[in-house]
């Protein structure tokens, strides 16, 4: 069978190191050295899961699709939330920033893009639920936010945070020349926790022993417990911006995301997001 003729899956991913699509002793390896990296951190890195020659191929695809961000200089808080006047002093929400990343949203990403095939891949979809212990993922709902591809320009960050989801599966498609590095506090917060008091640590900088850096390379699978995991991408330096794609996936079907986060993120929204009935992962305030 030549490249042309193999599925999907095969041609883009280090199917030797990484059989996602095969089940057996090879793939439940993969698998059980993926929750153990989440269940010690909420984070597990598959390096080289991309064919070397297919990472050219990633990153002019970001880099094409690059344009279409939407950048805003944003204040925003960890939770992306508006300001609450009703919150007791001292909490962490009243904390702002400038955003300085930019989001493409999913269907400004080409169909037939790599990331796109990927993020829709049944057998990806498939590996992802056995690493994270579900017995199915859903594709976002949200017609814009299921898949996105995260830009960061030299001299900007992307600021501390938490996902609207519960895990995202992510892979840097282009590195800066410095800086960018991804940083994060593993289960600082729970389902029914915010931990205010640690995440206002970290705020203040003294998080000490909370916040892991962790080194991204191009074609690294990243899966990662953002949605209980403060995180953020320090400040790219170099000639050129950071891109990295982010797809995400969720427990339950039908997830969209809040109508504040999604303009803040895309400068627009749908009406998937106004509609009332939107589907929620917890009862967290974001």
């Amino acid at each position: 069978m030549g490249p042309s003729q193999r599925p999907m899956i095969e041609r883009v991913v280090d199917t030797d190191r990484f059989p996602v699509a095969i089940p057996g002793a090879g793939r439940d390896a993969v698998v059980a050295r993926v929750r153990r990296d989440l269940a010690a951190d909420g984070c597990s890195v598959l390096p080289g899961f991309v064919r070397p020659e297919v990472r050219g191929v990633l990153e002019a695809e970001g880099a094409a699709a690059a344009g279409a961000a939407h950048h805003d200089g944003e204040i925003v808080n960890v939770y992306n939330t508006d300001p609450d006047p009703a919150l007791p002093p001292g909490h962490p929400a009243p904390r702002t920033t400038e955003r300085g990343n930019a989001f493409v949203a999913r269907d400004r990403v080409p169909a037939d893009a790599v990331v796109q095939r990927l993020y829709t891949s049944t057998a990806l979809q498939e590996f992802v639920a056995a690493c994270v212990g579900l017995p199915r993922v859903f594709e976002l709902a949200d017609p814009l936010a299921g898949l996105t591809l995260n830009v960061v320009v030299p001299g900007r960050g992307h600021p501390w945070h938490f996902d609207t989801n519960e895990f995202t599966v992510s892979m840097v498609t282009r590195e800066p020349e410095a800086g960018g590095v991804f940083e994060y506090c593993p289960g600082i917060r729970s389902a029914d926790d915010e931990n205010l008091t640690a995440v206002t640590a970290v705020l203040d900088g003294d998080g000490g022993g909370l916040v892991r850096r962790l080194p991204l390379r191009v074609g690294d699978l990243q899966i990662f417990a953002g949605r209980y995991s403060l995180h953020r991408v320090t400040t790219v330096g170099g000639a050129h911006a950071r891109h990295s794609a982010i797809l995400a996936y969720s427990a339950r079907p039908g997830v969209v995301g809040a109508v504040t986060r999604t303009r803040q993120l895309f400068g627009r929204v749908t009406p998937a997001h106004t509609d009332a009935d939107r589907v929620r992962v917890d009862s967290l305030m974001d």
